[in-house]
């Protein structure tokens, strides 16, 4: 691996690509550290350190921003309102008409929808430059810290106004250097940028569980945190390759078709999109229970039990449902990204066939039961690995500082393996020898 590096940086052209990307996520993590006009930089450090992060999707939103979220930078808002807009638009595609025939127009399509995903990019950030703004001027409810004090140097109209602003162009800015990796760069941009903020927050993570808990405790969990990699890239990299044979077509006097390939089909086809719809549904009711909090700390019996069962990520009842939310998740999420129907259709039109199925629908009814059945394992191997956290906060008491879990290893290993393929598709078009031989 070290003697393909090698000759990847002794490749002018992959060097210059290499470079590139490094300096943008240079950049990226420059601006992560560089505080909001109006905010006193001092004063949200202390708060900081006595921060409780518990708040699943505040730990999330922070994860996403490599901790710029709690420091109220220019990049506070990370890459999260590009993910939400995203995933927004790629649900709306099912309901709305027009975007399902822009998905079906190919490049001149994919285009316009990515417009569509900029200007929703932008609106979402002014909304949650604005929320954070708004959680800001009580830093007690924002950072989970009675002790934290105004971080606000000025709450004008004026200041707010500029805050949002430059929360904002920070966001587009965070697109920009996304969409030059991708095209100047090596690796998706976008994907690297978030790969970048997570992988910042490992060393700070891990020394964190050594200061709490020992030596002992610290190469547990390093032990366990390369299983559990080792079982992510496995899962990630597994698929059920179902055959399929093109008959022989004659056009004119040529003759086409007569080949055999296959349907790849991932054991992980939702990704880690699962685990943030069930983090931020999980999110809600302790957010209405909030609002919902009685005079004189008499609180209606309702607020009371979400408090209870559903605020801490130690709780049986929280873990239950969180699983039972990613497995909804993950079998919802296929259902929408892959129609068996749309994909036999396409095959009976091209001269397509399963061996031994039908044309038609019964090679869309054979699609659906396999893919149900490889959707099984991969949404219960989701659940283990954003469970593991959770777990992690009973046993060593480090539920935010447990790198190796949920989200995070999902993305890193996902973004690394992805990252790593098209470094070696490029030495590979030179002649060189890839990666993984």
């Amino acid at each position: 691996m070290l003697t393909a590096f090698g000759r990847a940086f002794r490749t002018p052209d992959l060097r210059r690509k290499l470079l590139f990307t490094l300096f943008i996520i240079v950049l990226f993590r420059l601006g992560s550290h560089v505080p909001t006009p109006g905010v006193s930089y001092p004063l949200v450090q202390q708060c900081i350190e006595g921060a409780d992060t518990s708040n699943q999707l505040l730990g999330l939103i922070n994860l996403f921003s490599g901790g710029a979220l709690l420091q109220l930078s220019i990049f506070a808002l990370g890459i999260m309102p590009y993910i939400t807009a995203s995933i927004i638009v790629q649900l709306l595609t099912v309901v709305i008409p027009r975007f399902e025939t822009l998905k079906k127009e190919g490049q001149a399509g994919q285009t316009k929808m990515t417009q569509y995903t900029r200007y929703l990019t932008i609106g979402l950030a002014i909304l949650q430059s604005s929320t954070l703004i708004t959680f800001a001027e009580n830093p007690q409810t924002l950072f989970n810290n009675p002790s934290c004090t105004n971080i606000l140097a000025d709450s004008s109209v004026v200041t707010i106004l500029i805050m949002v602003l430059t929360m904002t162009a920070g966001t587009g800015m965070i697109m920009w250097l996304g969409e030059l990796i991708t095209d100047k760069g090596v690796g998706n941009g976008m994907s690297l940028l978030i790969f970048t903020s997570i992988a910042a927050r490992f060393p700070s993570s891990l020394w964190d569980i050594k200061q709490r808990s020992g030596w002992g405790v610290f190469l547990a969990v390093i032990a366990l945190g390369l299983v559990v990699i080792a079982l992510v890239v496995f899962v990630e990299q597994s698929q059920r390759r179902i055959p399929v044979q093109y008959a022989k077509r004659m056009v004119g006097r040529r003759v086409y078709g007569g080949t055999s390939t296959y349907i790849p089909l991932k054991v992980n086809m939702a990704g880690v999109i699962p685990v943030i719809f069930a983090s931020s549904i999980l999110t809600l009711p302790t957010l209405v229970a909030q609002f919902n909090q009685g005079a004189n700390g008499v609180n209606p019996g309702w607020v009371d039990w979400i408090t209870n069962y559903l605020s801490s990520g130690a709780h049986p009842i929280y873990m239950a449902v969180y699983t039972a939310l990613i497995l909804f998740f993950t079998f919802f999420y296929v259902s929408i990204t892959f129609n068996p129907t749309e994909v036999a259709d396409n095959m009976k039109r091209y001269g397509g066939f399963i061996p031994g199925i039908r044309a038609g629908r019964p090679t869309a009814e054979y699609l659906n039961y396999v893919l149900t059945r490889i959707t099984v394992p991969g949404a219960i191997y989701l659940a283990l690995i954003s469970l593991l956290p959770l777990v992690a906060l009973v046993l060593v008491d480090a539920n935010q500082n447990f790198p190796f879990g949920g989200t995070s290893i999902l993305i890193v290993v996902g973004v690394g393996l992805e990252t790593v393929k098209q470094i070696e598709a490029q030495l590979q078009q030179r002649h060189y020898e890839g990666f993984l031989r």
